[in-house]
């Protein structure tokens, strides 16, 4: 991904050409023309040498926020010319990397973060990350294992693993992972993950499952709205097994819902891709 700005240069060469122009063949512009020019161009300035591994680091963490990637790695690196083998500062490079999409590169940093320290969980999660992008599901949940096992608290860890064996269509075990996921924060997948990184369906008709797995332990967790929300967009990608709502017990309480027969009665047309 290029920097910021090469971007802007590239948008506004258009507006470069036209005062080119100008400058060439005398014109002036005319009353009822309007000239533009292009905004200022933002530079971030070079890591200082003066400063110390813990403010580089911060800026990192902040040019990072502001998708700055590339400026990020660049102070990450500086913090690291101050405090060498920081599995922290690797893995942070490694997730600016991974929002790029450059997989090879943060695969090499996550690894490098564990070599530096064998107990990092984060670093064995984004390494899982980069399995599962590449669709080497057993190598992910082998790293989503590694990471719960040194943190069992962290509800990402079991949702990331909940993906992997759902694309594994190995079902149960998914749920059960997913389960622990909502026990520990029933947020999980309102929020916004930090890489991009959503489960990997590959065909319409998992993505319809997955939806209906989720709406069902939503509804098993007594939270209506999201139940109703996921069941919906099961409907709308067209669940074949939509009726097992009506069986499935996790529904028992949802069923008595007017708004639950009203959007089963509406039998939303399915939308493809």
């Amino acid at each position: 991904m290029p920097r910021r700005r090469l971007w802007s240069n590239s948008v506004f060469l258009p507006l470069f050409l036209v005062a080119f122009c100008v400058l060439v063949t005398g014109e002036t512009p005319r009353a009822d023309q309007v000239q533009s020019s292009p905004p200022p161009i933002r530079s971030i300035e070079p890591p200082p040498a003066i400063a110390t591994a813990e403010a580089l680091e911060e800026k990192g963490d902040l040019l990072r926020a502001e998708k700055l990637f590339l400026d990020a790695i660049d102070y990450y690196h500086a913090a690291l010319q101050k405090k060498p083998n920081s599995a922290p500062l690797y893995n942070k490079i490694g997730i600016a990397q991974l929002q790029m999409q450059r997989w090879s590169d943060a695969k090499r940093s996550f690894e490098r973060a564990i070599h530096e320290d064998r107990e990092f969980p984060e670093a064995y999660n984004n390494l899982g990350v980069v399995y599962y992008v590449s669709k080497k599901y057993n190598k992910a949940i082998e790293r989503y294992n590694k990471a719960i096992h040194f943190r069992d608290d962290t509800a990402s860890y079991y949702s990331n693993l909940g993906a992997a064996l759902f694309s594994k269509k190995e079902y149960d075990k998914s749920v059960v992972a997913y389960s622990h996921a909502f026990q520990l924060d029933p947020d999980v997948f309102e929020r916004t993950s930090r890489t991009g990184v959503s489960a990997q369906m590959s065909k319409p008709e998992d993505r319809a499952h997955f939806d209906y797995v989720v709406a069902k332990l939503y509804a098993k967790m007594g939270s209506t709205d999201r139940s109703l929300e996921y069941l919906r967009r099961a409907l709308e990608e067209g669940y074949k097994n939509i009726n097992s709502v009506y069986k499935d017990e996790e529904f028992a309480g949802l069923r008595k819902d007017h708004r639950f027969t009203e959007l089963m009665a509406a039998k939303l047309p399915a939308i493809t891709d």
